[in-house]
């Protein structure tokens, strides 16, 4: 009678708190050097076909529409929001932002291969090598950029060009070219945590090049790219996902009441 009811409506709760899992995460990563908000996308589950479409009626005519009960939802899919993020100015000369699309490669050291980042949050290690300013890695760039102690000013161009200068000579000269990376299908990057992504068979094959060529970003110095999650939209977003789940917990109890008083029917 009404078991079908508490079923599909213990669908749409568990589809709902996955949203809501989603939304925290958002929200926890207000913050977070850019960042890129995630959203939940949901589809119906099969129907269960009581009559259908096109049948014919007693009188031979073929109906115009059927009757189907559908059974519930669930999360089909994650996708990223890559918009770009704000610009903080840090005026710091190893934060680096990338304009527009593309991200920066960075050398996994504990796999080996590629790995990717819109976070351009660099530093120096002991080595004298631009890594990723992390405390859980030691991510080199890559391809690798060696700065000297020595360097007393260092410029980075739009299209990627390090340069620097020393107090014995204040010409400008090179220590590396920064590449960035395109993806076909973003979406199909895995996220790994600590700003960090990597390919996959549904990202594609990487597109390497400079900077500001064949519609990759350029890159800006002495600034981080944001967060692109808005709180606001957020809150909206956690206000509905809340009332939603409240309804789909009182369809469980009114189907619940409606089996009960089926069950003491009997009684009378």
């Amino acid at each position: 009678m009404s078991v079908q009811t508490l079923y599909t409506a213990a669908t749409g709760m568990d589809a709902l708190e996955t949203k809501l899992d989603v939304i925290a995460n958002n929200l926890a990563n207000v913050n977070t050097t850019a960042f890129k908000e995630d959203r939940a996308n949901f589809q119906d589950l099969f129907y269960r076909q009581i009559r259908y479409p096109g049948a014919l009626d007693a009188d031979g005519n073929i109906t115009s529409t059927g009757v189907e009960v559908g059974l519930g939802c669930r999360v089909s899919s994650t996708q990223t929001n890559y918009e770009q993020g704000a610009f903080e100015t840090t005026n710091r000369p190893l934060d680096l932002a990338i304009e527009g699309e593309g991200f920066f490669r960075v050398t996994d050291a504990t796999n080996g291969g590629t790995l990717y980042s819109r976070a351009g949050n660099f530093g120096i290690n002991a080595n004298n090598q631009v890594v990723l300013g992390s405390a859980q890695n030691g991510l080199v760039i890559d391809p690798p950029i060696s700065i000297p102690i020595e360097a007393t000013n260092i410029v980075i161009t739009t299209d990627g060009q390090v340069q620097y200068s020393t107090a014995s000579d204040p010409s400008l000269q090179n220590a590396g070219q920064i590449l960035l990376s395109q993806f076909l299908n973003p979406d199909g990057l895995i996220k790994l945590g600590d700003n960090l992504y990597r390919q996959t068979d549904a990202s594609s094959f990487p597109v390497d090049g400079l900077p500001g060529s064949n519609g990759i970003g350029t890159v800006r110095q002495g600034v981080l790219e944001a967060s692109n999650v808005q709180p606001v939209q957020e809150l909206i977003d956690l206000i509905t996902t809340q009332r939603a789940f409240e309804l789909n917990s009182q369809v469980v109890q009114t189907g619940d009441q409606i089996m009960q008083v089926a069950s003491n029917l009997r009684r009378y």
